[in-house]
This record gives structure tokens, C-alpha cells and sequence, in this order.
């Protein structure tokens, strides 16, 4: 008679531990982290004397002139100006990259008329197109809102006409068995299906509306941020350079946090490795 040994049981703990491989649940407001820890470097290299503040104005100064600059009224004036712009730039951008994105998405004549020239565009930096849009448009608010628009459009086409291109087909093909119409097949399947590349799209763009928005403010302008800093910049003030910088480093991260919200929200039904 053969003896079987029995295997011993693991214990009901041991058996129900599993190893942890995704990453853990989001930290609350963990996207200030970062900037939190550049600003206590900042802060401890100009009090040690390690940042020449010739160079480098210290924190507690470019707060201090941050002050200075809103009970003047000229940091006001100045921010108003810049948002004005992006706004306008995103008003316009964003629908009209969705637009041919769909347009180029949806038809192979559309892709053939379209993505090229996109493509083309995305590989021209805003600096080199200043001087044509500069004879076309002149120097005024045209201008900077072109410019603007313009660099807001590629990410919002790029990342929506991805998006619309990776939707299953198996949902074409049941939109096609039940024989939907075409507006019902753009609203209901493609639209949904489009969104993450979208939203994702919106982000880049976002933070690609302020990148512009520098370009665009130091030609010939007489209010915004830019403007504020390369006058400082003439006078030699560093420390309304930084308040520049810095407003501009708020104004992206707030930006994108606020479009990232959105996406989280919008995209709730997902599962992904950061749900």
C-alpha cells in the first residue's frame, strides 16, 4: 500500500496576499508635489548664498515684487491680456482641429487633403512662421491670436484623429447592421470613441496655447506678460522676469490640472493601471 503525502495547506492569510503591481490610489493634490520641492530648492539656495541673486532673485523677493506688481495694477492688466489671448486661441483651435480631425478621420479624401498639410505645420516652429504672418497679418491682436490658434490646432487633430482611428471596428460594424444614420453614427459611436484622444489632445494644447502665447507677446506688444518681461529684461529687473516665469509655470500646471479633472471625470467608466 503506497503512502500519499499530503501537501501542507497554506494558510488562509498567505493563500489571499497578493503582490501589489499597480501603483496606489492617487495622492490629493499630488500635482503641487513637484513644484512644492523646486520651490523649497529655490528657497535653500538663495538662502545659503549657493543662487548669486544678481542672477536669481530669491523667492521672498519675487513675492514681494509679485505685490508690488497687483496694488499697481500692472500685473492685472498685464494677466488679463495674456488669458484674453489664450482664450481666444483655444476658442478658435479646438474646434476647428476636432473638425478636421473628423473630416480627415471619417473620409480617405479628407485624410489625403488634409494630414499632410498638419503634418507640414507640426514640423514648422512658431518662430519661423512669425515673419510671413507678421507681412499677412500686420502686428496687432490678429496676429497673436493666429498664432495662437495655430499651435493649438496640431495637438487637438493629432491626438482626436488617433483617437477616431483606434475605435473598434467591431462597433462600426454593428452601427452598420443596425443600419444607423450618419449623424446618429458620429454622435453616438465616434464622438465617445474619440474622446480620450481628445481630452488628451486638450492637454497638450492647453499648455501649447501659453508656449505660443511667449512667442507671440514679444513681438511689438504693449500689454501682457511677455510684454512685462522683456521690458524688465531691458531694464535689467530680475525679479519681474521670475514673476513672469513663474505665472506662466502656475498658469500651465492649473491649466492642465483643470483639463486632467475633466478627463478623469469624463473617462470615469474606464479601467486603466491609474483607475
Amino acid at each position: 500500500m503506497t503512502l500519499v503525502t499530503a501537501r501542507p495547506v497554506a494558510p488562509a492569510r498567505a493563500r489571499s496576499r497578493r503582490r501589489r503591481l499597480r501603483p496606489r490610489r492617487p495622492i490629493r493634490f499630488g500635482f503641487l508635489v513637484g513644484p512644492a520641492l523646486l520651490l523649497a530648492f529655490w528657497a535653500g539656495g538663495s538662502a545659503s548664498g549657493l543662487l548669486d541673486p544678481r542672477f536669481l532673485s530669491p523667492p521672498w523677493t519675487v513675492v514681494t515684487t509679485a505685490g508690488e506688481l497687483v496694488a499697481s495694477g500692472r500685473l492685472q492688466e498685464h494677466l488679463l491680456a495674456s488669458v484674453q489671448r489664450v482664450g481666444l486661441g483655444l476658442a478658435i483651435g479646438v474646434p476647428l482641429g476636432t473638425l478636421l480631425a473628423l473630416v480627415s478621420g471619417l473620409s480617405r479624401w479628407g485624410e489625403a487633403v488634409i494630414d499632410g498639410p498638419i503634418q507640414v505645420k507640426r514640423a514648422i516652429p512658431a518662430l519661423a512662421m512669425m515673419p510671413l504672418l507678421i507681412l499677412w497679418l500686420g502686428i496687432g491682436e490678429v496676429m497673436k491670436v493666429t498664432v495662437i490658434t495655430l499651435g493649438v490646432l496640431v495637438p487637438i487633430y493629432i491626438h482626436t484623429h488617433n483617437g477616431l482611428r483606434g475605435i473598434d471596428s467591431r462597433y462600426v460594424e454593428l452601427a452598420e447592421t443596425v443600419d444607423l444614420r450618419r449623424g446618429t453614427f458620429v454622435r453616438k459611436v465616434i464622438l465617445p470613441g474619440a474622446q480620450p484622444g481628445f481630452l488628451l489632445g486638450m492637454r497638450f494644447a492647453v499648455m501649447t496655447a501659453w508656449l505660443y502665447l511667449v512667442v507671440a507677446e514679444l513681438i511689438n506688444s504693449t500689454t501682457g506678460i511677455g510684454y512685462m518681461m522683456d521690458l524688465a529684461r531691458t531694464y535689467g529687473q530680475t525679479d519681474v522676469i521670475l514673476v513672469g516665469i513663474v505665472l506662466y509655470g502656475l498658469l500651465g500646471l492649473f491649466s492642465d490640472a483643470a483639463v486632467r479633472l475633466v478627463e478623469r471625470r469624463a473617462l470615469s467608466w474606464r479601467r486603466t493601471l491609474a483607475s
